[in-house]
């Protein structure tokens, strides 16, 4: 498994991650658990995106890892 494979299985999973803590959000009534939930799944937003940003660095740098 590549480089690039890996970086790519990560970022969906984060992308879970993200898209699970989003749902917990809506499914409380809880403002508390809610608001943690909300900043957590921003946190996660923001790891996708450093993780994106480095899987085009590894694309570009390393062309075998490119998708044919």
């Amino acid at each position: 498994m590549t480089i690039g494979t890996k970086l790519q299985q990560t970022v969906a999973s984060a992308e879970g991650v993200a898209a699970d803590l989003k749902t917990f959000a809506l499914d409380t009534d809880n403002q508390q658990a809610k608001q943690m939930y909300n900043q957590l799944a921003q946190n996660m937003d923001s790891v996708v995106q450093q993780l994106k940003s480095r899987e085009d660095q590894v694309m570009q740098e390393e062309p075998q890892y490119k998708q044919q």
